[in-house]
């Protein structure tokens, strides 16, 4: 079903005052007016085109755009109806996304066309931020329209909505305004309907929302686990490509991390092909636990509060529009972001500490805004003959400062010194930028290519993957000297195993591109396997919030080393226990910690994964230190 609306409405054509969103008259003939508002994520048909939502939270709504890699992309195409015959003007929201590098036209460019009869001039070439490009004006004699976006570059254009008006009036441009007048456009109502009561919560998809969700589920919990992508994993998706990090059966709870053991890939690589992720076995997973329902392409937006405890959180489904409530005691935010906790008014951080604040002498000695940074992975296949790429008028690469390979991991890493968070699209695309103008270098400008001719862009990730935002605050802040100095708490849970690893921008790309890296290196410091403390895993100040994966409760430094995945979904199995403890109970996940810790020790020493699977999970284990014969205590 299309996600489009129509507006009637009665306009004076003379003199008026206008009062509100209403008209009063004074006199003379009036005129209908008439408005078309069409949503590009819900085309019926979306051809090439592919829906990114990352941003959603920041420019106001999801939006197509064209990945084609330097090949247009099929058409999107859906079909309308217009509410009358007659003259429209037409205005689409999109945005020059190469502006902040090149003040040329841009790459993404695209059409509009209206029964195979393109209507617009060229779109996305213009424009320093999102807004409504006047597109021209469409005649409807027919009241059944088809669109069609045609992609004429390849190089990611994107279109967010499109707007027709016998009106030359373009919707606002400014975020709060826009999302107004789009909820009015959509109908979407004051109260969103309930997509019903659950136990729990779970506000992520990765493997902690994963492992959070199946373990709660198995332990008797009937769990909501709302994912915003069409597949499950996060960054050990086919969409990002990242491996699977860290030890399980590791520390004093060995069962931790048996789930793995049935959904996780059974090969490690980072920017592999997508079948290596296996996306298959971990919707296969979720679809096998009866007490589990699962939400895929729904972002949560919003959350509503009571007290200091969250009552409920809306979530938007990416493609049609339409909000569900999802009301439960408890919720689990594996969103990386910390999103649901930010929406609650949880206490969080971001960035680095300085030195002093938590006596750790790897942070620096003023704290800054600086954190890790993303990486948009890709690699060239081999075609076995000549191989083209369009030309892209990207940053000029040089023979000293290209990077003369076939394929980009982790160490492709954008963003250290943006906003994780409000400057995501600008990060996501310089990583997109520096892929293309570097491979548009080797294969189109570099004078001794011939290892590249034959060579072609395999894959590019759209979806970046992401290292740090948000840390929500919990009644304990794991720190640097915890992990070197093996400070145990009696609360420890799964044991993070992963050097305390912490990305800096490389030095030899600081010097092509200072401010603007695009390349990182790590730097590693060996620790023993260290048991997270469970303090680390729930709200300090929203009483009924876990949190599972990157965004629990440490500092930067100590973000090193429990950010890999398989220690982020062990960290989620414990979440899954606590929460069967806190309905069986009636008790907070902080009443877990002060009268129920001898319950959650049994259940990780017994776990929930299927027993007596061999540990398969052996690929990128890490170097940590041989357990730690002699602890200290606290």
């Amino acid at each position: 079903m299309n996600k489009l609306i129509l507006l009637l409405s009665i306009a004076v054509t003379s003199a008026m005052t206008i009062k509100g969103e209403g008209f009063i008259a004074d006199k003379g003939e009036t005129a209908e007016q008439y408005d078309l508002f069409v949503e590009a994520e819900s085309f019926n048909n979306k051809g090439g085109w592919v829906i990114d939502q990352q941003f959603m939270d920041v420019m106001g709504s999801p939006y197509l755009m064209a990945h084609g890699l330097g090949v247009p992309v099929a058409d999107a195409v859906t079909s309308v109806t217009f509410p009358a015959g007659g003259d429209y003007y037409i205005f689409v929201r999109t945005y020059n996304w190469t502006s902040p590098w090149k003040q040329t036209e841009g790459a993404g460019r695209f059409k509009l066309s209206a029964d195979e009869k393109t209507v617009s001039p060229t779109l996305g070439g213009s424009g320093n931020e999102w807004f409504w490009q006047s597109a021209g004006r469409i005649t409807v004699k027919n009241l059944t329209v088809t669109l069609a976006l045609h992609d004429i570059t390849g190089f990611n254009g994107r279109c967010d909505a499109i707007y027709f008006s016998t009106e030359n009036n373009p919707p606002p441009t400014a975020v709060s305004q826009l999302n107004t007048f789009r909820r009015r456009k959509l109908s979407l109502p004051d109260i969103a309907p309930s997509a019903g009561y659950y136990d729990l919560v779970v506000v992520g998809g990765g493997i902690a929302g994963m492992s959070a969700a199946i373990a709660a589920a198995r332990l008797g919990c009937k769990v909501a686990l709302i994912n915003d992508r069409p597949v499950l994993g996060g960054n050990n998706s086919s969409e990002i490509r990242v491996h699977l990090g860290g030890r399980i059966e590791a520390g004093t709870y060995k069962e931790l991390g048996n789930l793995q053991k049935e959904f996780a890939p059974l090969k490690g690589g980072n920017a592999k092909p997508a079948d290596n992720y296996e996306d298959d076995k971990k919707a296969a997973a979720i679809a096998k636990e009866q007490n589990i329902t699962l939400f895929a392409n729904c972002r949560a937006t919003m959350v509503e509060m009571r007290g200091n405890k969250i009552n409920s959180v809306i979530a938007q489904n990416i493609e049609s529009g339409k909000e569900f409530r999802f009301n439960a005691p408890l919720f689990a935010d594996c969103t990386g972001d910390g999103t649901i906790g930010y929406l609650a008014g949880a206490d969080y951080r971001m960035g680095r500490e300085s030195s002093e604040e938590y006596g750790e002498s790897t942070a620096p000695a003023v704290a800054d805004k600086m954190t890790m940074g993303s990486s948009v992975q890709w690699y060239a296949v081999d075609e076995g003959r000549a191989s083209s790429f369009s030309s892209f008028n990207g940053i000029a690469f040089n023979n000293l400062s290209s990077e003369k390979v076939t394929m980009g991991e982790w160490t492709w890493e954008t963003g250290m010194n943006y906003d994780q968070i409000n400057e995501f699209e600008r990060i996501r695309d310089y990583g997109l930028m520096v892929v293309f103008s570097n491979w548009n270098y080797l294969k189109n400008n570099m004078p001794e290519n011939l290892q590249y001719r034959n060579m072609k862009l395999g894959w590019v990730a759209y979806i970046a993957g992401k290292r740090e935002s948000r840390r929500l605050l919990g009644d304990y802040i794991l720190k640097e000297d915890d992990l070197t100095k093996h400070v145990v708490h009696e609360d420890g849970t799964a044991a993070a195993t992963w050097s305390i690893d912490l990305h800096y921008p490389d030095p030899l790309n600081t010097a092509n591109f200072p401010g603007e890296e695009f390349k990182s290196i790590a730097v590693h410091k060996t620790i023993y396997p260290y048991p997270i403390p469970y303090r680390c895993l729930y709200s300090r100040n929203v009483d009924n919030l876990f949190m599972a994966g990157r965004n629990i409760s440490v500092t930067h430094v100590a973000l090193g080393t429990i950010r890999v995945m398989r220690t982020t979904g062990m960290l989620g199995e414990v979440v899954g226990m606590a929460a069967s403890i806190c309905k069986l109970h009636d008790v907070s996940p902080r009443g877990v910690y002060q009268r129920y810790l001898g319950d959650l020790k049994l259940l990780m020493r017994e776990g929930v994964g299927e027993k007596g699977l061999p540990n398969n999970q052996q690929y990128n284990e890490g170097g940590s230190l041989k357990e730690k014969p002699v602890i200290l205590t606290k």
